[in-house]
């Protein structure tokens, strides 16, 4: 029987078959696909001819593209659509891919090969050379080429290529072990999340809640065979309720039930997994002779060390303690008048609600109508296509994993249309962008939150532009019988934020795929998305699409100053609450030692005292969700979400002091944004802004 993920694909733009993939066919396929990548491997240390950046730096950047794809189709279904099949099969194939790469990097021979082209180019050794002395490389490589180079030795170095034989082996399980419990993490928060539910028959207890949010939970009791409503602690489901329920018993059994995700002394409790997962990153930072994780994480990052971050999010909290202070204080004002003496967590997005109704008049609820998720999106669309001469064509040929994705071919304006391109594929290879998939709406398979992710990266080979595979998902409501999908403004520069990374992966323009796009330094990687979310709070922008979905008519322009003047509401709070996911994930991945004496509780609450602004719960965690960190790639790097604020507000003032539409500045972001992890961040920053960035910018933005 044929393997369609070992089939070269006959599909559009060779995109994923996913009509034709079941789950049976993806183990046969990574184990193939396995197999076939270890002889490229083979077939470069076995080369006789002497090692040159072609045969050897080249040859291994181009291998394993087939399994790389059916990675990503396999682990992007993980997240937004998987299944007890699917989970399972992860926790076979994790440990596959992680003995592969293991046995890639700790390959003696081919080390010796890289190190010699290393040795070659970079002479006088690598830490006296610099960007001026470019010119005096052996091998007369360009830019690209040398950061390709560099990358690969350092790539080698980090996993372990450069220890003895019992440490690799120790190195290789201890990666195995790693992907293992990481992987497992997730599937218990995602299984926490979906397997609770609040069934209210009363409507009385829905107090405050508006009409369209009632249906939302109307739609999903009758699906579940209920009557009433129910509530569960899907975003969409759960935000609205925390922000509008008048019931605070109500709120507050919500709100313990997300806090207790993964902390409940059952079969998915993720206590034990935090320590399992912190120690044996400490352990593999020590083989390699790193003090911790974080010093071994962010060698590779701009920030360079611990102590920087740390001075980095200290310099922060100082600032913004008092003003977030102050916020809270005019929360509990509005609370007393409830009759409430001690405000709590779980109250907090109540009355922060309340208080932004009082100052600047603008209720979400009052505001979705203007934001269908349609024109929203065709909003993003037109400011790609202003800034970027970017053009989305919907298709319906490109194959789907969930009828409720939408596929679109981005070509570059004024080119030729898919048919016109398809026939001539080097005609189509110059011209099209990408293929971007768009996925929406919640389901059970899906995990919550919004993420880009892509199917297949770009990259240059033959003389071919081999064109990215770009996917952009959320979790928004989904439409009723009689409403479309309406977007909270919260909603809205989601959506921005996460085609700001989308812009980055469809602009790549490099020659190498593991330099194309987002593969970049990790705290570099939010500028993009948090650079295009500052445009949802421009009126000139707001006016072209804030358009009532049934009458059409523009959104009122005081409305329209208020959600601009609203933009640092709550700012104070919002940016403690995100310096206490950074100092937490600096503490568990710098503190080392700490998690043998405490519980993950008692390491929370002391690592977060000091942004904590409500009263802790004994019964709420944080950790025991924080998949950020545990599962994703964040560790010892959430701090890059603050990080790259700094480097949008600096980027978005340059715009605002030319011209937010100046095409210019627009022309030189776009190189940025197409040159991925070709050059160091700062020089790639410098050669767009000019200078370095001034975390003045962004406490102006946030502070005045």
């Amino acid at each position: 029987m044929q393997n369609p993920l070992l089939e070269n694909f006959k599909t559009p733009h060779h995109t994923a078959p996913f009509n034709e993939i079941k789950e049976k066919h993806y183990l046969p396929a990574f184990q193939e696909l396995i197999k076939i990548s270890e002889k490229e491997i083979n077939d470069i240390v076995e080369n006789q001819d002497e090692p040159t950046f072609e045969n050897v730096i080249e040859a291994l950047a181009y291998s394993g593209e087939k399994l790389d794809v059916v990675s990503n189709i396999f682990f992007n279904l993980n997240s937004a659509e998987t299944n007890d099949e699917i989970q399972k099969i992860a926790q076979e194939v994790s440990p596959l891919l992680t003995e592969f790469s293991a046995k890639i990097s700790q390959n003696g021979k081919l080390f010796k090969k890289i190190k010699k082209v290393f040795d070659e180019q970079n002479s006088p050794p690598l830490e006296e050379w610099s960007s001026q002395r470019r010119d005096r490389g052996g091998l007369n490589l360009n830019e690209e080429q040398q950061m390709l180079l560099n990358e690969t030795y350092k790539g080698f170095v980090r996993s372990g290529a450069l220890l003895n034989d019992s440490d690799k082996e120790k190195f290789k399980n201890i990666s195995i072990e790693l992907s293992k419990k990481s992987l497992q993490f997730g599937q218990n928060v995602l299984a926490e999340t979906n397997n609770y539910f609040k069934h209210i028959k009363d409507e009385k207890d829905l107090a405050g809640i508006p009409e369209p949010i009632l249906q939302q939970y109307r739609e999903e009791a009758k699906q579940r065979n209920l009557e009433g409503f129910v509530v569960t602690l899907q975003y969409p489901s759960y935000i609205p309720f925390m922000t509008y329920a008048e019931n605070r018993e109500l709120r507050k059994e919500l709100a313990l039930a997300n806090g207790k995700k993964g902390f409940q002394k059952n079969e998915f409790d993720n206590q034990n997994l935090i320590k399992e997962i912190i120690k044996l990153k400490q352990e593999k930072a020590q083989i390699l002779g790193y003090k911790s994780f974080a010093d071994y994480v962010l060698e590779e990052r701009m920030a360079k060390s611990p102590d920087k971050v740390q001075a980095f999010l200290n310099e922060l909290l100082v600032k913004a303690k008092p003003y977030a202070q102050k916020e809270i204080e005019e929360l509990k004002t509005l609370a007393k008048s409830d009759g409430i003496d001690e405000m709590q967590s779980y109250d907090h997005a109540f009355y922060a609600e309340k208080l932004r109704k009082q100052k600047f008049d603008i209720d979400d609820e009052e505001l979705k109508p203007y934001f269908p998720l349609e024109k929203v999106q065709e909003a993003v669309f037109g400011l790609a296509r202003q800034l970027f001469g970017l053009e989305f064509v919907e298709v319906h040929d490109v194959q789907k994993y969930h009828e409720e994705v939408k596929t679109y071919e981005v070509f570059e304006v004024g080119s030729p249309k898919s048919e016109v391109r398809r026939n001539s594929p080097k005609a189509e290879s110059q011209k099209l962008k990408a293929i971007l998939y768009v996925d929406y709406h919640p389901r059970k398979g899906k995990r919550a939150g919004a993420w880009m992710t892509s199917f297949k990266n770009q990259f240059k080979k033959d003389g071919e532009n081999s064109r990215p595979h770009i996917s952009v998902v959320c979790n928004f409501s989904k439409p009723t019988s009689d409403t479309p999908s309406l977007l909270t403004f919260q909603e809205v520069t989601t959506l921005f934020h996460e085609f700001g990374h989308a812009l980055h992966g469809i602009l790549a323009d490099t020659t190498y795929p593991n330099l194309s796009g987002t593969s970049v330094k990790w705290d570099f990687v939010e500028l993009p998305s948090q650079f295009l979310e500052n445009y949802c709070y421009e009126p000139e922008f707001l006016k072209t699409f804030a358009k009532h979905y049934e009458t059409g008519e523009v959104l009122p322009d005081e409305k329209i100053q208020k959600i601009s003047d609203s933009k640092n509401f709550m700012e104070g709070y919002q940016t403690l609450r995100q310096l206490g996911f950074g100092i937490l994930d600096m503490a568990y991945h710098s503190a080392v030692g700490a998690l043998e004496r405490l519980s993950v509780k008692e390491f929370e609450d002391q690592t977060t005292e000091k942004t904590q602004l409500y009263p802790k719960n004994p019964e709420t965690i944080m950790s025991t969700s924080f998949s950020h960190i545990f599962q994703g790639g964040y560790s010892a790097g959430y701090y890059s979400y603050k990080w790259a604020e700094v480097l949008d507000a600096d980027a978005f003032q340059y715009f605002k002091e030319n011209g937010i539409f100046n095409l210019e500045i627009a022309a030189k972001y776009k190189i940025l944004l197409s040159s991925g992890g070709t050059k160091d961040p700062m020089e790639l920053y410098k050669n767009f802004r000019g200078r370095e960035p001034k975390v003045e910018s962004l406490l102006k933005r946030a502070f005045g």
